[in-house]
C-alpha cells in the first residue's frame, strides 16, 4: 500500500509551481520587498512555534521508556514500521490545555504530541493507539511544516491550498493505518474522534461509514472543498476500503459545488484565525509597497513606448534627409504618421534646423519633459541617433536611451 495519498504529490507539484511563481512576481513588482515578507514570515512562525515548545516542554509530561514506557514501546515501533530511523521526542498533552487544539495542527520541531483524552479513550484498543500514533509520525515523516511559509501564496488559491490540506490528512490516515497491528484499529481509532472517549465503544463503524453517502451532496461538498480536513465519516469510509484491500478512495463530491468554491479563498491559511491575519498582513503590506512600485513599472513602460515613437519619427526624418539633403519643417511632411495605441505620448516633432526630434510622453509625472533624438554625421555620413534626456532621470528610461 502506498503510504502517500494518491493526488498528495500532484497537489504538492502544484503548490509548489504556483508558490515560486507567486513569489517571484512579488519579488519582482515589490523589487524584493516579497522576500523580506517571507522571511518577516518565517520569524513569526519561528516564535509562534517558540511558544508551543515552551508550552510543551514545561506544561506536557515528555513520553519516555522511563515515563509512559507502554507508550513508548509503540512510538519505536511505529517509527520503525513507517521507516522513521530514530523516534522524535513525544509529549502526552492534557484535552483541556489551551495548546490541545494546536497539537493536532503544529506540532513543533519534529515533535510527536499525544492528546490524553484520546490515549484514556483507548485504553483497553491499543492498536487504535497505534492508529493515532501512526497518523502523527506520518505528519513528521513527510515534513509538511518544512513548507508552510514558501507555499503561504499557494495556500490561498481556491480549491487548491485545501485539498492539498486535505490529502495530507490522508496520507497520515493511511501511515497510521500501516502502524496498526489489525485491520480495525485505524476504525476504532476514528470512532473515538467521532463519538468521544465512552460513546465510541457503541458506535458501528459501518453505519458511520455509510454516513458518507450524504457527503456527496451540492453543501456537503461545498464546505469540504473549503475545509482543511476532510469529512471524518468520509475517513472512516477510506479505512474500512483499506481494510478490505481496496484502493481507499473517498465518495466523489458534487460538481456544481466546484464551480461555487472556486469563487471563495482560502482564509484559513497556515491554520484558522492566525493564518487570516497572516494573509491580511501581506496583502497590507504589497498594497503598501506594492502600489508605487507598480506604478514605477507602468511609467517605465509608458517611456518605453515613447522612446519606441521617437525611434519610428527619427528613421522618417533620416529616410527625408537622405532623400533631401535636409531636414524636414514637419514631421508631417516627412510622412510621419503616429501610432500610438497606448497613448504614451503627449506630442511628437521635429527641429527644422539641427534635425532633432523631441517626444513628450503624456504620463502625468512627466508633463512638460522630453526625450530627444539628436541626428549627427559619422565619418561615412551616416545618421546616427543619440537618444537622452535632460529633464528624465537616466534610470527610468530603457537602457538604450541614456545618451548613448
Amino acid at each position: 500500500m502506498d503510504l502517500v495519498y494518491k493526488s498528495e504529490k500532484t497537489l504538492f507539484i502544484f503548490m509548489l509551481i504556483m508558490s515560486v511563481l507567486a513569489w517571484s512576481a512579488l519579488a519582482a513588482i515589490t523589487g524584493g520587498l516579497a522576500l523580506a515578507v517571507l522571511l518577516l514570515l518565517m520569524g513569526v512562525y519561528a516564535y509562534a512555534q517558540s511558544a508551543f515548545v515552551a508550552h510543551l516542554q514545561g506544561t506536557g509530561v515528555n513520553i519516555t521508556h522511563q515515563q509512559f514506557p507502554d507508550l513508548m514501546a509503540r512510538i519505536d515501533t511505529a517509527c520503525r514500521r513507517l521507516g522513521v530511523e530514530v523516534a522524535p521526542p513525544a509529549y502526552l498533552l492534557q484535552g483541556d490545555s489551551l495548546f490541545s487544539r494546536t497539537a493536532t495542527r503544529f506540532p513543533g520541531r519534529q515533535f510527536i504530541v499525544l492528546r490524553s483524552e484520546l490515549i484514556d479513550a483507548l485504553e483497553t484498543q491499543p492498536d487504535a493507539i497505534n492508529f493515532y500514533i501512526g497518523h502523527e509520525v506520518g505528519r513528521i515523516k513527510q515534513r509538511y511544516l518544512r513548507w508552510s511559509a514558501l507555499f503561504l501564496p499557494a495556500s490561498v488559491i481556491p480549491l487548491l491550498g485545501a485539498a492539498y490540506c486535505r490529502a495530507r490528512i490522508y496520507s497520515c490516515d493511511r501511515h497510521g493505518f500501516h502502524a496498526c497491528d489489525h485491520l480495525d484499529g485505524a476504525q476504532i481509532g476514528l470512532a473515538a474522534l467521532a463519538a468521544g472517549g465512552r460513546r465510541w465503544r457503541g458506535l458501528s463503524a459501518a453505519e458511520y461509514a455509510r454516513q458518507a453517502r450524504g457527503a456527496s451532496g451540492f453543501w456537503m461538498s461545498f464546505h469540504e472543498l473549503l475545509a482543511d480536513r476532510p469529512w471524518l465519516v468520509k475517513r472512516m469510509a477510506v479505512v474500512q476500503a483499506l481494510a478490505r484491500g481496496a484502493a481507499g478512495a473517498p465518495p466523489a463530491r458534487h460538481g456544481m459545488a466546484y464551480v461555487l468554491a472556486l469563487c471563495v479563498p482560502r482564509l484559513g491559511a497556515a491554520g484558522g484565525v492566525g493564518g487570516a491575519a497572516l494573509v491580511l498582513a501581506l496583502l497590507g503590506l504589497l498594497s503598501a509597497y506594492g502600489r508605487p512600485a507598480y506604478a514605477a513599472y507602468q511609467q517605465r513602460a509608458q517611456l518605453a513606448r515613447a522612446v519606441g515613437v521617437g525611434r519610428d519619427a527619427s528613421a522618417v526624418v533620416e529616410r527625408y534627409f537622405y532623400a533631401n539633403g535636409k531636414s524636414p519643417a514637419t514631421l508631417e511632411q516627412a510622412g510621419f504618421a503616429l501610432a500610438d495605441p497606448g497613448h504614451a505620448v503627449q506630442q511628437v516633432d521635429v527641429d527644422p534646423g539641427d534635425g532633432v526630434v523631441r517626444v513628450q510622453p503624456s504620463d502625468l509625472a512627466l508633463r512638460g519633459k522630453t526625450i530627444a533624438f539628436t541626428p549627427r554625421l559619422d565619418e561615412n555620413k551616416k545618421i546616427m541617433w543619440r537618444c537622452g534626456s535632460d529633464d528624465i532621470p537616466a534610470r527610468q528610461l530603457p537602457p538604450d536611451c541614456r545618451g548613448r
